[in-house]
């Protein structure tokens, strides 16, 4: 893969986790999301899609240790998102049809306020990685 590409994807990919962020700030205000739309497992998001994919082969350039901090960093934003999410979809686990005829949980201001909060501590996180990401693709296009 062409180094273009690499930091085509790289931006791809950024765009995917900002928009990950904004549907997270959007459940946190109230608006309502669909739960799939923000994949708790960071596996499973745009963002993570890419760095067990197409992300491997910045991983295998020389010099490029970053790369492990930056999946350390996307590995807390989903540690902490998860507890968000715990507090939205506190029924995740139930059975199909429990799921299927089951409303959205009412918030209470306490568990609303404490989603916000966690999605600051969120936000925060997602700063350092966007800063990481941003000085990765300055690396790659330094490249020759």
């Amino acid at each position: 893969m062409d180094k273009n590409n690499v930091i085509d994807l790289l931006q791809k990919a950024k765009k995917a986790h900002i928009q990950w962020v904004i549907r997270a700030q959007a459940l946190t205000e109230g608006l309502s999301v669909q739960k799939e739309s923000i994949p708790v497992d960071c596996t499973e998001c745009a963002f993570g899609l890419w760095l067990y994919s197409d992300g491997q082969e910045i991983t295998a350039m020389p010099g490029m240790d970053v790369m492990k901090e930056i999946e350390a960093k996307h590995f807390d934003l989903h540690s902490v998102y998860s507890k968000i999410f715990s507090i939205y979809f506190p029924d995740s686990k139930k059975g199909f049809f429990a799921k299927l005829f089951s409303s959205k949980p009412k918030i209470s201001a306490e568990q609303q306020e404490r989603a916000k909060a966690e999605f600051l501590v969120l936000k925060n996180i997602s700063d350092e990685l966007t800063a990481m990401l941003l000085r990765l693709e300055r690396r790659l296009t330094a490249i020759r």
